[in-house]
Formats: structure tokens, sequence, C-alpha cells
């Protein structure tokens, strides 16, 4: 990226790259400069610090998995609307494992608030809505989708499946089943 065309936009679409291929701990305005081929200094006018780096690349990929989720949701109800959630954020980590992280930063509760995080739970809500939970099922309901599917896909990213079997297609298609009988089982309540 030669200079002149450094943006805050191309410099956080270059640090969600970076992320993805070296981890999301290791992204720094030093080592984007470094990918960049500028100089730190360069970078500076376009970002405050490392921080704020982070910061971007975590609202760029809640963004990008908003986006992703919502694609694969419309028009799907029950267990369709829920398997496509699940798979969305699924494949999403798996492709981009750096942005996944970034996309767990915890966030100011004013960067949060108007973050693509609210589109998530608001996906989330809407397919739970299709089971017909009530209050306060339908919170747990999406805090119980949040720690199962980041659950699986952390200890899949890390490795923790690749040797035993079942694969983990089969055991992730179990817990999509599992969850819509739950959430079935939980309807009205």
């Amino acid at each position: 990226m030669e200079k002149r065309g450094l943006t805050p936009e191309r410099l956080t679409r270059a640090g969600a790259e970076l992320a993805d291929e070296v981890g999301f701990d290791e992204v720094t305005v030093s080592a984007l400069a470094r990918r960049c081929g500028v100089k730190l200094p360069s970078l500076y006018s376009h970002l405050k610090n490392s921080d704020d780096l982070r910061v971007r690349i975590a609202l760029f990929a809640l963004d990008e998995l908003a986006d992703r989720v919502a694609d694969a949701v419309a028009g799907r109800a029950g267990r369709d609307a829920l398997a496509a959630f699940a798979e969305a954020y699924r494949d999403y980590a798996r492709e981009h494992p750096g942005r996944y992280a970034a996309a767990r930063l915890r966030l100011d509760p004013e960067t949060a608030a108007a973050s693509a995080g609210v589109r998530h739970a608001q996906m989330a809500r809407a397919i739970l809505r299709g089971y017909g939970l009530n209050e306060p099922d339908a919170t747990h309901a999406v805090r119980l989708l949040g720690s199962v599917f980041h659950g699986f896909v952390s200890l899949e990213l890390a490795g923790g499946f690749a040797h035993s079997a079942p694969d983990e297609r089969e055991s992730w298609d179990w817990i999509v089943d599992s969850l819509d009988a739950l959430l079935r089982s939980r309807s009205g309540s």
C-alpha cells in the first residue's frame, strides 16, 4: 500500500488481514507499518495508537460477521434459521480467526452500543421469537447461543477436537439439533 493511499479504512482492512495471518494479539501499529511498507509515523495521522487500531479491527469484524449472519438467516425460521446463524458464525471464525478474535474484544460501553454487536443480539432475538420465548428466557437463550457457539468454535480453532471421534461436523450438527430441541421445549415458558 503506497503512502498516499493510506486511509483509516484501508489501514483497518490491512490490520484485519494481518490479524488473520499472525493472530489478533500480535497486531500493533508497528506491525501494520511493516506490513504496509511505510514508516511508523506515517500511520499516526490515521490512527491514534495500537488500541485504536485494535478497536477499529474489532468493529470491522463485527460488521462483517453481522452482514454474513444477516444474509444467512434471511427468510429462514426455526431450526433452519438457528442452523444458518450457527453456520455463518462458525464459518467466519474458521475463515478469519484473527478477525473472529477481534470481534471478541471488550469495547467500552459507548462504542459497544454503536457497534454491530447490537445487530448480532437483534438477529439472535429475531430467531428466538420464532421459538416463542418470553423474557427472561429470551435473554438466557441469547447468552446460551453465544456461549455454546463461541465455546465450540474456540475449542475447534485451538485443535481441541482434532484427534477424537466423532468428527467436529457431527458434533456441531448434534449441538444445533439439541439447541433447537431445548428452545422448542421452552416455548411459551
